[in-house]
């Protein structure tokens, strides 16, 4: 759990009866290669913090799967959508690798954000990081070339390759894997 204190602590103050409340309302469960942790038209009730492993979102368009972000270590994962209106989900999450996570329902986040400022000023801050984040890689991202987004993704996930499958990235990039594979070849 010193992961979770740390990145939530590098947001926010977090004094005794708030680590309590995380230490209490934050579960910690491991989950295999291939679990999902959200399907399609489910609610997404939990928002997760990667101690251990990489998961993807991804979507369905034409039938065919379409990855739409990874994300590993000392990241908060859920389906934004979804957790934040408590509607049905467009996209699933999958483990990509073993997987160890801390997970909090939505209803006690809710709480706890109620229940403490230095909390609900640290769910604020990560709202709008997430935002802010999908904000600035959406607009640019039908305007770069595949090197381009090759690029952008491995400044944000560095050697990604090592973890994930290539047929994965090229689905994320929007591109083949003989395209993605030139692109590397490049380097």
């Amino acid at each position: 759990m010193q992961k979770l204190f740390q990145y939530i602590g590098s947001r926010c103050f977090i004094g005794a009866e708030l680590r309590e409340k995380i230490e209490t309302d934050f579960t910690a469960a491991k989950y295999k290669k291939g679990d999902k942790l959200l399907s399609q038209d489910q609610i997404s009730r939990k928002l997760y913090f990667i101690d251990k492993g990489v998961l993807h979102n991804y979507y369905y368009h034409d039938g065919k799967q379409i990855s739409s972000w990874f994300y590993s270590e000392e990241h908060f994962v859920t389906g934004w959508y979804s957790f934040y209106s408590q509607s049905p989900s467009f996209e699933e999450i999958e483990c990509l690798e073993d997987c160890v996570l801390y997970s909090i329902s939505y209803d006690n986040y809710q709480k706890l954000i109620a229940d403490s400022p230095a909390f609900g000023n640290f769910a604020r801050l990560l709202a709008e990081e997430s935002l802010a984040f999908i904000d600035y890689f959406s607009k640019g991202w039908s305007f770069l070339s595949a090197r381009e987004k090759y690029d952008l993704l491995q400044t944000y996930f560095p050697n990604i390759e090592n973890r994930v499958k290539l047929g994965l990235i090229a689905s994320f990039l929007g591109i083949s894997q003989e395209t993605l594979s030139r692109i590397r070849s490049q380097k």
